[in-house]
């Protein structure tokens, strides 16, 4: 039993609402995704969308919901024969669990008897369940990337193919796809996120009277889902009609030339990458005509259609917020309106950002901001300046971000797949066979075959096929990739305070970040300063989260460098008892020195040492500067069991870190 519609609207949801209906009118559209924060009732609409869907007709005991009015000729379960008797049932709402694995979503070949039995036996996945319905992935952004890649290729080719060893099967995928999201629990490639047709921004209501009217509507569901339903089944009929009305009208909107060019001329304008935008802004303007019960696309139909397709294909990196400029959109399609209206003169004041400078955050100058001689509050309120006695500074700006060199951990995990450090996975270069435990999923061929070859006069073999029984079949071992918990350890004392040194610190921690992003890893962030250590940022898949923190992050005060070892070994203890396979990578970025807590030198020492005992990879990022070096830092990284780098080796492209790299290539070969 589902919650109608209604109950979205009440929390300020309508570009919700509308964009799931756009993509029920036109599946073509290339579905929604949805991003907002807990608790904002994204699945609950989801879930409200399947009971206002059509009715389908499909051919009986087809696995693969194939339509009887024209049945896909390659079907597993075919061939149908055309206009065949069907049978009509509810479209599917299919959910994708995080945690599936491939075979769960496209299928599975029997390998054992293709190989054995020359049988073609194939277990549906969930694309088959899905098709001709929707596909609903909650928290797709935690789900492994070669995942969400085989799925947005069946959703945009309409089809799923399914090859092991030679055997293939395809079938026909056409669903609507959606998926929601929390932004705090890590973001979605870039690639990715361009995939989906529509995304929209959902927020909880701040007004206390629809809050107040959703809990209502909530406990009433709870009292009497029956009852609850049938209040609203009127409403959902009406909505199921119009979706019907509009889907037969959709085929003879046109989208004419003029509004052609504002789509294109809107892509154009927020360079957007690549074409895919101006196709879904066509799809959807044309949707929004054939829901509005019209032929004709208008501006304003163009206009909510840049809306919907185009925030999400804005970001250049995981640290951009999804955003569109509306002043700008619509000076845009009033340009390319084709219509010259005396009456609608520019504001001379409008600048292109409009009034006051644009929408974005605003910059903060690296400069002062103010009289730093008053009393100010404690660290982080505000981000103000301090005086020069009061032993910290404000927060300053990070350099800019640069491409640094791969960090990894050595030796071979089992960890989430990701892009880091060596790791047995499913996907990879094939490294070796082991007998199956369980069902065969990967073979390898040639074991297989070695394995068999000496009993085939035993087994009568008498023609040229192999006889091939199940103590014969290897799985393949393969090697990929993980992704690993970065934790960053940062040092944000005193010694580390000077402007220009504490903004190359934070443009390197930020670099790494953006390397977290790509590699797929977890990263967390403990910072020291004063008299102690903080978790600024528990371990998370969120990397925009972190960056928000080091920005804010504000330096000053002695150096407990024994207390952010000790929090960050307890982060750890913390984390392994979550994830065990996930292993980690301790980046300590500090110049070395240790001047907080009662004989600090000797404790931080001993802190260090507790990583190096429990094998913990690490990397010291020496941040020390000036003429005189005393190379704290390496001792540093020795007591830890890993290595040291400077913020000039840490770049990919640096010329010192090339030569460390000779080196110590030519060090081991020796």
């Amino acid at each position: 039993m589902s919650t109608p519609f209604p109950f979205t609207a009440v929390v300020g949801q309508d570009d919700l609402r509308l964009a799931l209906l756009l993509n029920a009118v036109s599946p073509a559209v290339g579905g929604v995704l949805v991003r907002g924060e807990k608790g904002t009732a994204k699945s609950t609409a989801v879930r409200a969308l399947s009971a206002l869907m059509p009715e389908v007709d499909v051919v009986p005991e087809c696995r693969f919901s194939c339509d009887p009015g024209s049945p896909d000729p390659a079907c597993p379960d075919g061939p149908h024969a055309p206009g065949a008797d069907g049978r009509s049932r509810p479209a599917r709402m299919v959910e994708l669990p995080v945690g599936a694995s491939e075979d769960r979503l496209v299928g599975a070949l029997d390998i054992e008897r293709a190989l054995s039995e020359g049988v073609k036996a194939f277990e549906p996945g969930l694309l088959a369940a899905a098709h001709r319905g929707i596909l609903y992935v909650d928290e797709v952004n935690l789900l492994h990337d070669h995942l969400v890649d085989l799925l947005l290729d069946a959703a945009a080719m309409g089809a799923s193919y399914v090859e092991r060893e030679g055997v293939s099967v395809r079938h026909a995928a056409r669903f609507l796809l959606v998926g929601t999201m929390n932004p705090e629990e890590g973001e979605l490639r870039p690639q990715l996120l361009d995939r989906f047709g529509l995304t929209v921004e959902v927020a909880a209501s701040r007004e206390p009277d629809q809050r107040v009217e959703v809990v209502r509507r909530r406990l009433a569901y709870d009292a009497d889902p029956d009852g609850f339903a049938a209040r609203w089944a009127d409403e959902e009929a009406d909505v199921r009609a119009r979706i019907v009305a509009a889907r037969e009208l959709l085929p003879s909107v046109r989208l004419g030339d003029g509004a052609l060019r504002q789509i294109a001329a809107t892509c154009a304008a927020f360079e957007v990458d690549g074409m895919r935008a101006d196709i879904v802004m066509a799809r959807t303007a044309t949707a929004l005509a054939a829901w509005a019960r019209r032929t004709d696309v208008l501006a304003e139909d163009v206009r909510q259609a840049a809306l919907l397709a185009l925030p999400h294909r804005r970001r250049r990196n995981p640290f951009d917020a999804p955003g569109l400029d509306e002043d700008k959109l619509d000076e845009t399609l009033e340009e390319f309106s084709g219509d010259d209206d005396p009456d609608q003169d520019p504001d001379p004041d409008q600048g292109p950002d409009g009034p006051g400078g644009g929408g974005g955050q605003p910059e903060t100058d690296d400069g002062p901001q103010g009289d730093d001689t008053g009393a100010t509050p404690e660290a982080g309120e505000g981000g103000q300046p301090q005086p020069s006695g009061a032993g910290e500074q404000s927060a300053v700006r990070a350099a800019e971000p640069f491409r640094t060199k791969v960090l990894s951990v050595p030796g071979i995990g089992e960890g989430a797949a990701g892009r880091r450090s060596r790791a047995r996975t499913e996907h990879g270069r094939t490294t070796g066979s082991r007998r199956p435990r369980g069902t065969l999923t990967k073979l390898h061929l040639a074991a297989t075959v070695q394995a068999a070859a000496p009993h085939q006069r035993a087994r009568g073999r008498s023609g040229p096929g192999l006889v091939v029984r199940r103590d014969d079949l290897r799985q393949a071992t393969r090697e990929g990739r993980e992704g690993n918990l970065v934790l960053f350890v940062v040092d944000a004392s005193g010694s580390m305070a000077a402007r220009q040194r504490m903004s190359a610190v934070k443009g390197a921690v930020l670099s790494l970040l953006l390397d977290a992003y790509q590699r797929r890893d977890k990263v967390g962030l403990v910072t020291f300063r004063g008299s102690g250590a903080d978790v600024a940022l528990p371990p998370t898949s969120s990397v925009d989260a972190a960056a928000a923190r080091l920005e804010s992050l504000p330096t000053g005060g002695r150096t407990p460098l024994a207390a952010g070892l000790l929090r960050a070994h307890d982060v750890l203890r913390v984390e392994r008892l979550r994830d065990p396979a996930r292993r980690p990578l301790v980046v300590l970025v500090t110049d070395g020195r240790a001047t907080g807590g009662p004989e600090p030198v000797a404790l931080s020492g001993r802190a260090a040492r507790l990583f190096a005992a429990e094998g913990v990879a690490s990397v010291v990022v020496d941040c020390e500067a000036g003429p005189v070096r005393l190379g704290l830092a390496g001792q540093l990284a020795g007591e830890l069991g890993g290595t040291a780098v400077t913020l000039d080796e840490l770049r990919a492209d640096s010329i010192a870190g090339l030569v460390r790299d000779v080196q110590g290539t030519s060090r081991r070969a020796a």
